[in-house]
């Protein structure tokens, strides 16, 4: 196989992991952590009401965001994807720089607690959705690319969830 075909699949796979691992950790913690609540706390009314027909876009808007996840991944693919505990080392840099020390001062990172008014224990809720996100974006990666011998099944169910999710949430949002 080439190296533009073996490129291009990896691209695919980091975008898929991530749109697969960004909607089940999304849904999960929109359940589980009662995102409704949250986002209706005066503090953060930045964030656009839950009911907001945009939002059902979500999912397929990570499609373009997980292209450019896979391009920045690709100058450093050897350690990632060849080295042993690759992907654990990409989970970390992917939890210090998206999650705790951020440029900007998004919820729960570490210029959040010095620039922000979020309370404590606002704060905190915030990280069991990345970690939950990057222990399924890590995983899904793994399977795809590393220990799964049917890598193309993996791809093909993987493509089929990605395109079922955005056409049922593009189908949600023209009808909403």
């Amino acid at each position: 196989m080439s190296k533009k075909t073996e490129t291009v699949k990896l691209i695919w796979r980091v975008t898929y992991a991530h749109t697969i691992a960004y909607f089940i950790a999304g849904a999960l913690m929109m359940i589980f952590m009662n995102y409704s609540e949250i986002w209706a706390i005066d503090i953060m009314s930045f964030y656009r009401p839950i009911d907001d027909p945009i939002l059902t876009l979500a999912t397929p808007l990570q499609i373009p965001r997980g292209i450019l996840i896979a391009l920045f991944i690709l100058p450093l693919r050897k350690v990632f994807f060849e080295e042993e505990h690759g992907l654990w080392k990409l989970g970390l840099i992917v939890f210090g720089f998206a999650v705790v020390s951020t440029i900007g001062a998004p919820w729960a990172s570490y210029e959040s607690y010095i620039y922000t008014l979020f309370p404590l224990s606002l704060q905190l809720r915030g990280y069991p959705e990345a970690i939950l996100y990057i222990s399924l974006f890590v995983g899904i990666l793994n399977i795809s690319t590393k220990k799964f011998a049917h890598k193309r099944i993996v791809d093909l169910i993987a493509t089929i969830a990605v395109l079922g999710f955005s056409f049922m949430m593009i189908f949600g949002f023209v009808f909403s």
